[in-house]
């Protein structure tokens, strides 16, 4: 009934036009109306502002889901969804960047690492910023980039992996934890400056957390220890990640540059 209410006054205002233009018209009208109509119920907002094109905004929020469906009631982050962008990241060449916002309770394991993996060894700039939590498997995922930052109230749990489901009391279950456990550890220690020692102190902390074993670390705590670089929000972050990029393609012209000369 829209369409053809603003196809009659189309016709009244200009009579020259084509029924078929009136109509494309319309559409288009329509299709802009839906748009923002979809914006304002997805965002609360019908103006989404625009970003650069040459950097790339990934968030990890809520409940990391790995190979097994999260409950409906979590917010989660599903690794299918976040490996092919970050593959896409690296293959694009428009890209030139990318900022990593955590606010994770943590997860599964093996897609935990398996996302950190690919942040660490993209051939770009990458930051990572902690905002609210960085927690469990967190903790590698805000390690991965090449800076890190972690907002002054932000929190990051360290704490000994978990196995839900059937756990079978032999000394082979227990090898497999210490190996998944060793699998976290050293990716944390490859990726941060904090000390083996003191981070094997904090995962096993039986004074801090009082059903629990581990460490809570709140914003400045964790840069002290060597785990984040710096404490800051999101205008250091964009700030750190465009001075990286501009690092990057002097670094390349500079070696452009020689190997002509040569």
């Amino acid at each position: 009934m829209r369409n053809d209410f603003m196809d009659r006054q189309y016709r009244e205002l200009y009579p020259s036009l084509g029924s078929s233009k009136l109509q494309q018209e319309s559409e288009e009208i329509g299709n802009k109306e839906n748009l923002s109509l979809s914006t304002i119920q997805t965002l609360g907002t019908n103006n989404v502002p625009r970003k650069e094109e040459n950097t790339h905004i990934l968030t990890i929020i809520g409940h990391i889901e790995g190979h097994m469906v999260a409950p409906p009631q979590n917010k989660s982050t599903k690794y299918e969804h976040i490996i092919p962008q970050l593959v896409a990241i690296e293959d694009n060449p428009n890209i030139e960047g990318l900022l990593v916002i955590l606010n994770t309770v943590g997860g599964d394991v093996e897609a935990g690492l398996a996302i950190s993996e690919l942040i660490y060894s993209l051939s770009k700039p990458k930051v990572t910023l902690v905002l609210g939590g960085g927690h469990s498997i967190g903790v590698p995922l805000a390690t991965a980039g090449d800076y890190s930052f972690i907002a002054p109230t932000a929190t990051m749990t360290i704490h000994p992996i978990r196995m839900n489901g059937l756990v079978i009391g032999v000394p082979q279950t227990f090898n497999y934890f210490k190996k998944m456990q060793d699998r976290i550890v050293d990716f944390v220690l490859r990726s941060s400056s904090i000390e083996k020692d003191t981070f094997l102190q904090l995962m096993n902390s039986t004074d801090e957390l009082a059903n629990d074993i581990g460490t809570i670390l709140i914003g400045k705590e964790a840069v002290d220890l060597g785990l984040i670089n710096e404490v800051g929000g999101l205008d250091k972050a964009m700030s750190k990640l465009k001075e990286l990029i501009r690092l990057t393609k002097k670094t390349e012209e500079e070696h452009i540059t020689s190997t002509s000369l040569q």
